[in-house]
Formats: structure tokens, sequence, C-alpha cells
């Protein structure tokens, strides 16, 4: 770390205390000073510090939902190291129930951020200077786009292996290796030293509680696993894949979809995903998968075009590996959050059986 974790500009944290704080970003369109709310909450003990932020596109406030929990509600007692927690990082497109910043452009497509640059480029400065270059190690939350829903995974540069570290003690069924795009928080920050993972959960515009848990389950994991509270053991998925591919499965006609399939639901080649109707009932299309794999994520718009994304299928390395997922998924038991979150993604969408000739 370059900058003292327990010195923000005129404030001052120390060691054994929490402070809510609000970080000078920049100026509004009138003039008026742009603030970026966060925590910190620093241990008696010294240790590392991870920082959790959420809604670097404005409108994915699941993670949002998640921190201010954890604000209210800690579930832990910190015994050294420090969190330091950001609610919000896009807070102008957050203020505007948007993705995006003021002037169109995607945040998590500028950093590092230049402070002589545009206006999302100077945001990005800020942050990187003031949040990421005091952190050890970076867990980021995300959500799919407006009109998609995303099971649980998370993002990491398995070629790094703090990033796999990070990944694997946080707990998701699956871990997806990519380094992120260009210009993202996540693969610059990497690049600056500070491992970070990415936890892609639920929708746009929402808290929804299955995720909602399962994102503190993971801090809470990460935070155990470097020995910053008194938790001797994590609580871990009932199976865990690292995935080298995913892919979109497409409908080729346009159409109203029935959905055959639930977000995290294990499907082989040629299953059917959904079904293409006209609005009078006459069918388009049977949109199969042509690969086996866990359904990470889905449209949840029933109207579709030629080439729309229907279902987005992380694939596993193997059959083998494959089949012993799916063994896993279908032995779940009720009171595990990843059979919750099958069920409450499930909502989002109706599921029919599609009942085929022989």
């Amino acid at each position: 770390m370059s900058i003292d974790i327990g010195k923000w500009g005129e404030s001052r944290i120390a060691p054994g205390h929490r402070k809510r704080l609000r970080l000078e970003i920049g100026k509004s369109f009138s003039g008026a000073n742009i603030t970026l709310p966060l925590m910190v909450w620093r241990s008696p003990e010294e240790g590392p510090v991870v920082a959790v932020t959420a809604a670097v596109h404005g409108d994915e406030i699941n993670g949002s939902g998640a921190i201010r929990r954890l604000i209210q509600e800690p579930p832990f007692t910190l015994r050294n190291g420090t969190l330091l927690l950001v609610p919000v990082v896009n807070i102008m497109g957050f203020e505007r129930h948007t993705r995006y910043m003021p002037d169109r452009r995607d945040l998590n497509r500028c950093f590092p951020g230049n402070s002589s640059g545009s206006l999302s480029g100077r945001f990005a400065r800020v942050i990187f200077d003031q949040v990421i270059s005091r952190c050890d190690y970076l867990i980021d939350l995300h959500t799919a786009a407006v009109r998609r829903t995303n099971f649980p995974n998370v993002r990491a540069d398995c070629d790094n292996e703090d990033c796999v570290r990070l990944a694997r003690a946080f707990g998701c069924e699956v871990i997806v290796n990519s380094t992120g795009p260009d210009g993202s928080l996540r693969k610059e920050a990497v690049k600056r030293g500070c491992p970070t993972i990415v936890l892609e959960a639920g929708e746009v515009w929402k808290v929804e509680p299955s995720v909602q848990e399962l994102t503190l389950r993971g801090i809470a994991n990460v935070l155990a696993e470097f020995g910053m509270t008194d938790a001797t053991e994590s609580e871990g998925p009932p199976h865990q894949i690292i995935v080298q591919e995913t892919r979109w499965i497409r409908s080729e006609t346009g159409g109203f979809l029935q959905f055959h399939v639930a977000p995290g639901d294990a499907v082989s080649v040629d299953q059917p995903l959904a079904t293409s109707t006209s609005l009078l009932g006459s069918e388009n299309e049977i949109i199969r998968s042509p690969l086996q794999g866990i359904v990470m994520g889905m449209t949840t718009m029933p109207a579709v075009g030629p080439g729309d994304p229907v279902a987005h299928i992380a694939m596993p390395t193997s059959t083998r590996q494959h089949l012993r997922v799916e063994k896993s998924i279908d032995h779940l038991e009720s009171h595990t959050i990843e059979n919750q979150l099958r069920e409450h993604l499930a909502t989002n969408i109706t599921v029919t059986v599609l009942e085929e000739e022989n």
C-alpha cells in the first residue's frame, strides 16, 4: 500500500474503529461537490486491506444491498486487517438509475483513469488513486445487464495464484477464468498488484435476498481465508469448477419464448433451452443447447429477435466433470444457499417442461 489506510484527508481512523466517510470525487453540472460514500473498518491489529466495491455500473445494486447490510449488521468481528466498503462506485449513474456515467461512458472501461481526461476518466482516476491504491485485495460486485439474470459466478485471472485463492475462498460453484476487459477495474487493479475477483449475480435494480446471502457468505469466507476473523473454516459450495470457456446461445428467429431451463441448471447436448412461438402460439423454433454445461446466465425478456441471447452456458472441461457437477446439483439439500438461489432466480422466468415425441 502506498497510502495510509487510516488517513483520509482531514479524517483519521484509529485501529479498532469504524468510520463513515465521503470522498470528494468531482463536480456536478451545477458545480456542486460529488462525494463517494464509503466505510473504513479497522481492526485493532495490522493485517491485509480488503476492499469490497459495488455498482461500478450504477444500476447493478445487488452488491450495494449486501454491503449496506454488512455495515448495518456485521456478522463477524474483525480481528486484524481492514475492510474498505464502497456500496456504490458509480454514484452519478446510481443517482440516475443507469449503468453509465453522465458522459455516456462505461466507467468499467475507464480505469485506471486520467486526471486530465474525460469526466469518466477523471472519476476513475480518483477512485483508483484514493481507494484501490490502499488495498491488498479487492472483491468487486456486479449483476447481469438489463433484461438478464446471472446465476452467481466468480470471474478471476486464474494465471494469478492470489486471484485463484480469492476466487476459491469466496465459494461460488462456477469460477470463470478471464482477465477481464481492458479498462475494467478488475484488470487494472490486478496489473497494479491488487488481486481482484468479480462476482456476477442476479439482476439490475434489485437487492435479491438469496444473492445477498451468498455475497455475505463469500465475503466472510475470504476474510476467514486471510485469518482476519475468528472463523477457523469457511462455508463452501457443494462443488466448484473452473471453466475456461462460456458461450451465449442465441435465437435464430423472432418470437415469444417459453423457457425450459432455469439459472443454475445443468444441461446436456441437444437439451431444449426454450421454445420460440408466435404471439398466437405457433412454434417458430426449439432452441437447443449445442453443448453441455451449466446455465450461468439467461435473458429475462421473453420477446426476442433473431440473434438475441437466450442462455449463457459455462462449459466444464470434461464430460466427467460435467457429470459430477450434475449429480451434485441433483442432490442439493433444500436449506443450502445454492438450492435457494436456484429457486429464487427461477421466479424471474416461467419454466415449462417440453413434451417431445419419441
